[in-house]
């Protein structure tokens, strides 16, 4: 009993990658990168400082993107299109586009289960791409602030600046120090409960710059039911 007392767990950042480690009464050091979903955990003894743990983490970085990329290949690719009729996501249900011809604006209308897209030539897809983008952009940018002017003032945390972005391994970031946050352009697609729980995540680093035990007691001091949206929010995206 006394042993598992002073296990910790907390994540850490190395070139990029972040690690889940857990610190218990063990000799060795070991890490893994999961088959399912490319993250990577670490299993150090008790006595092994931060620093330790970074610089083993930061001598396998090349080993871990090799696995992480042969798991990412492995992964059968969903080839968006941008076609008539062609399925894409919005609040997590699903939508097919409607695609027209207009000799006026080029414009994006959602009406029910179909997104109206009217450009002045059908077969110029990377239009019709780029106004379905941007009109996730602009749903997110409407939402987003809704979402932070709630939990400002149950956080007591202030927000300078947040922004909208394409990435590929992560659903938000925060800079702690300028107070900005960043989020994922990919959470327009996603339920509405995911993309509050991220940014409340990443409004919690405002708090806590670590991953750690603090951390998620503001999590589920503030979101209790965040784990719910743990796995929507798995998808490796690519």
């Amino acid at each position: 009993m006394f042993g598992k007392k002073l296990d910790k767990k907390f994540t850490i950042e190395v070139s990029g990658i972040e690690v889940e480690v857990s610190q218990k009464r063990i000799k060795n050091l070991y890490l893994r990168v999961s088959k399912q979903t490319g993250k990577v955990r670490a299993s150090v003894p008790l006595f092994v400082s931060e620093r330790g743990i970074r610089e083993f983490i930061q001598s396998r970085t090349e080993w871990i993107r090799k696995q992480q990329k042969k798991i990412k290949s492995r992964i059968p690719k969903e080839e968006l299109s941008y076609k008539d009729g062609s399925a894409h996501y919005f609040k997590g249900e699903k939508k097919h586009l409607e695609v027209k011809t207009t000799s006026g604006r080029e414009t994006v209308e959602l009406i029910d289960d179909r997104f109206i897209i009217k450009v002045k030539d059908l077969s110029d897809v990377q239009k019709v791409e780029k106004l379905l983008t941007e009109w996730y952009r602009a749903f997110l940018k409407n939402e987003i602030p809704k979402l932070i002017d709630k939990w400002e003032p149950v956080m007591e945390v202030k927000v300078r600046e947040f922004g909208v972005r394409k990435m590929k391994t992560r659903w938000g970031t925060c800079n702690i120090n300028k107070k900005r946050i960043w989020l994922n352009l990919e959470l327009a697609k996603k339920s509405p409960g995911c993309l509050e729980s991220v940014v409340v995540h990443e409004m919690v680093h405002l708090l806590e710059r670590y991953h750690n035990k603090r951390f998620y007691g503001f999590m589920d001091r503030f979101l209790p039911d965040w784990r719910s949206y743990e796995t929507e929010l798995e998808t490796i995206i690519d």
